[in-house]
């Protein structure tokens, strides 16, 4: 017999799993800019910018979905798409001087 996952649990996961990447990236960006603002290091500025765009991208991707309807292959994309405009961000950051 297979077991399949009811459609609130499911949601109830993603909530979840939304809510700690929202928190967990909430705080390295803010820890970030703390470490920006007392070095004034331009690539941790450009690593600030890209935690918080990474971030962005989960609360939106899954805003979207929840709560404006979306449906849930847009609000992915949206997450990803940002996902991958926050790492070539974080990437830069690696690499700059």
């Amino acid at each position: 017999m297979v077991h399949t996952a009811s459609s609130a649990s499911i949601a109830t996961g993603i909530v979840v799993v939304k809510t700690g990447i929202l928190v967990l990236g909430g705080l390295i960006t803010y820890f970030s800019l703390k470490a920006y603002r007392r070095t004034g290091a331009g690539p941790l500025r450009a690593f600030t910018l890209g935690f918080g765009i990474v971030t962005l991208g989960s609360l939106l991707g899954g805003t979207f979905d929840f709560i404006l309807g979306v449906d849930l292959a847009t609000g992915l994309l949206i997450d990803a798409a940002l996902t991958l405009v926050g790492f070539a961000v974080i990437t830069y950051s690696l690499y700059a001087d």
